[in-house]
């Protein structure tokens, strides 16, 4: 934002000049430019792709993003979305379109949003293509994804206890999946809160714990064994940012859920452009992978290590621990 200000504050004089000299026409003349983004996990009962236009307008940009009609095409188009095994076209899954209603508040209009479907069993030996034919113009839109595969963790291993021993470290230990580049893993931590007056007013809650925000793969063929560190002091002070002491309500710790979230390489490209810059230069390249259109068409994975109970040392500090001892465990 301070970037931005500044910036401005650079170009309003310039503008100012060119007023005296001629009118400035800031809307060039209108193309149609497709926008996709589509992400693909053979673990999801239904693949949505949104499919959006470019606008222009000569009021205030912002006031047309909240417009629907604005990013939204008037007719239907056609999608489909082709499984490869090579050379060789193995199926093909037509796209339909649905409205979903719950899109969080943004610059874009919420919370209904059009976007399209398939139901399809998807297999990730296949490459798949996304088709999107526009049937006003027949523009062909297009892009190319593979399927991130499933992937061994060694560390934490199911069923058992995870200890947070305060002072020192654990670590998780996987080998890295055919088709993945970036992984992320995020620790639940289930908790039931229960009212001490009346018992039977009891809530199941948790709370999210990023351990590992970011570790990349040296490339996405697979096979490479990924270790990271993460100190478990950070779980006490999490609890003491997330959680209130309350002297009505007692927790008792319930269980662990560690989830790897995995981007194949051109999602984790994706994310990689679309971070902050930390440089003096904030001019940064842009990233898609459509065909006669802009976005992005990839693909993830998500792994879980679910149940993980807390070992009777953890659940001890929880209760003697300086950051937990008043939160009620």
């Amino acid at each position: 934002m301070r970037f931005l200000k500044l910036l401005l504050l650079f170009l309003i004089p310039g503008f100012m000049f060119l007023s005296c000299k001629k009118e400035l026409d800031l809307n060039a003349d209108w193309k149609d430019v497709t926008i996709v983004y589509g992400i693909l996990n053979q673990l999801d009962s239904a693949h949505y792709i949104k499919i959006t236009k470019a606008f222009l307008g000569s009021g205030n940009a912002l006031q047309y993003a909240q417009i629907s009609d604005s990013s939204n095409y008037r007719y239907k188009m056609g999608v489909t979305l082709e499984a490869w095994d090579g050379d060789n076209l193995v199926t093909t899954y037509p796209f339909d379109t649905t409205t979903i209603d719950d899109k969080d508040s943004g610059v874009f209009y919420f919370p209904n949003q059009l976007l399209y479907v398939n139901n399809s069993v998807l297999n990730p030996i296949y490459t798949y293509k996304l088709v999107i034919i526009n049937p006003e113009t027949q523009q062909m839109i297009s892009s190319h994804a593979k399927l991130v595969h499933n992937f061994p963790v060694d560390k934490p291993f199911p069923y058992q206890a995870i200890s947070y021993d305060p002072g020192k470290s654990n670590e998780v230990k996987w080998t890295s999946a055919v088709g993945g580049k970036r992984y992320q893993v995020i620790v639940r931590f289930h908790y039931l809160e229960t009212n001490i007056s009346d018992p039977s007013q009891s809530e199941e809650k948790y709370i999210d714990w990023v351990i590992i925000p970011s570790k990349l793969s040296r490339n996405d063929n697979g096979g490479e064994i990924l270790t990271a560190a993460y100190a478990n002091d950070a779980f006490y002070g999490l609890l003491h940012a997330k959680l209130e002491a309350n002297p009505d309500i007692v927790r008792a710790a319930r269980y662990l859920r560690y989830t790897f979230n995995v981007a194949a390489d051109d999602l984790n490209t994706y994310i990689e452009v679309s971070q902050p810059s930390n440089s003096i230069i904030q001019e940064k390249p842009s990233f898609s992978n459509i065909e006669n259109g802009i976005g992005l068409f990839s693909s993830r994975f998500v792994q879980i290590i679910d149940s993980l109970e807390l070992s009777p040392r953890t659940k001890d500090e929880l209760k003697t621990n300086p950051l937990t001892k008043d939160l009620g465990f």
